[in-house]
């Protein structure tokens, strides 16, 4: 008896099929730069534009893809390019964009961070948790003003402070590791609009 072989063609449409069940409207796998983002971003634009979503909606959900790529560009652990590398970085990781049960966006992000990356993104998305939407916007106009970058970050510090401004609800996250010593933590983020 020959084992049962299901066709790329039947793998491929299992896939689409269950990205309709779950209105994913826009995913990506695999590397990220900057010129990668450009063309994705142009793609999340007229696709967005063509889902029907509100102007303001459309906006916050792109600046928050904006976000969420960057973050994958500057903190991936699976990079093609030297770990120290801060120019033309081409790292791994994955970004959805989809439409849950209530009719809300969402976008959820996921890739490989250092275990010191993890600690810090824990403690920052644990702050931000706690804080009134308020409070997050004084944050930023603060950041804004602020001339410095914050020692740890590779971009001006804006990054989860706009997602969680532009969120309706906090934002979640989680870590997995697959074993205690893990020097790496797969990190998945999820803004809800």
């Amino acid at each position: 008896m020959q084992p049962t072989h299901q066709s790329s063609y039947d793998q491929y449409r299992e896939f689409c099929d269950l990205a309709r069940q779950k209105n994913v409207i826009f995913y990506y796998v695999g590397y990220f730069s900057q010129n990668i983002v450009t063309a994705m971003a142009e793609a999340v634009r007229l696709r967005l534009e063509q889902s029907g979503a509100a102007g303001p909606i459309r906006r916050r959900l792109f600046s928050c893809f904006v976000e969420m790529a960057q973050n994958i560009i500057h903190y991936s652990a699976d990079a093609l390019t030297p770990p120290k590398q801060d120019d033309k970085e081409l790292r791994h990781g994955s970004v959805c964009i989809g439409v849950d049960e209530e009719g809300r966006y969402f976008l959820l992000c996921a890739n490989p961070v250092a275990a010191d990356v993890a600690g810090m993104l824990r403690e920052r998305l644990e702050a931000l948790r706690r804080m009134t939407l308020e409070e997050i916007k004084a944050s930023y106009r603060e950041q804004l003003r602020n001339e410095t970058t914050p020692e740890d970050s590779k971009g001006a510090g804006l990054g989860l402070l706009t997602m969680a401004r532009d969120a309706s609800e906090p934002l979640e996250f989680e870590f997995q590791t697959t074993n205690e010593e893990a020097a790496t933590a797969m990190f998945i983020l999820k803004t809800t609009i």
